[in-house]
């Protein structure tokens, strides 16, 4: 197990990895050690990453953050905010889940507001809106998800990993009911958009050999 680790240390320039003895693995998102900026290349590798993480049954706990505290979902520090400027801001549709997940935690409506006006939320309000379990001090977010994590991992490994499967369940069946169509909306809109900045592109080149 741990050579599969060293495996993925290795494996992914956007994603640090570090297990202790407990169980308890650190996921990392960075960009050259600072906060990451999340490119498509970061995103392609997510997909393997979460897989091998996944498969991996020496991992107990997993706890999501990022360099320089610019990502920590869950476990929230109180200079936290959160926002979707990629989606329907950038011309896209927000089909790829992000609708499914902010309705599941937060309602439809709440959720609907934050995507077509995606200004900055606040910790303490995405608090009250369900979103989070818990705000802590700046710079506190990840110590407290490891006192978390060392909570957690105390439980029988069946009680565990079964009360997880079982807490998910509910969302999974929305992501399987509504992202399939979500995403074939939110494709032909980025082909939409493509094209329109196409033509604007072949627009510009067309006045500047007139000129």
């Amino acid at each position: 197990m741990e050579k599969l680790q060293a495996d993925n240390c290795a494996a992914y320039r956007s994603l640090k990895l570090t297990r202790d003895a407990n169980g308890v693995l650190v996921v990392e998102f960075h960009s050259n050690g600072g906060p990451c900026m999340f490119t498509a290349h970061d995103h392609t590798e997510c997909v393997d990453a979460f897989y091998r993480i996944a498969q991996d049954r020496a991992n107990k706990i997993v706890i999501l953050t990022g360099a320089g505290g610019e990502f920590m979902p869950g476990v929230a520090a109180e200079g936290a905010t959160f926002h979707d400027v990629p989606h329907f801001a950038g011309g896209i549709v927000p089909g790829d889940g992000i609708l499914t997940t902010w309705s599941y935690r937060a309602g439809p409506a709440r959720a609907e507001a934050f995507l077509l006006h995606p200004q900055p939320l606040a910790a303490r309000t995405a608090h009250a809106w369900g979103v989070v379990a818990e705000v802590v001090p700046n710079g506190k977010a990840l110590s407290r998800a490891r006192e978390l994590a060392e909570l957690y991992v105390k439980a029988p490994e069946v009680t565990r990993r079964n009360t997880r499967v079982h807490c998910i369940q509910p969302l999974k069946e929305r992501i399987v009911r509504e992202v399939g169509y979500g995403l074939s909306l939110g494709g032909a809109s980025v082909a939409d958009l493509m094209k329109s900045m196409q033509a604007k592109s072949e627009s510009i080149a067309r006045k500047g050999k007139v000129a």
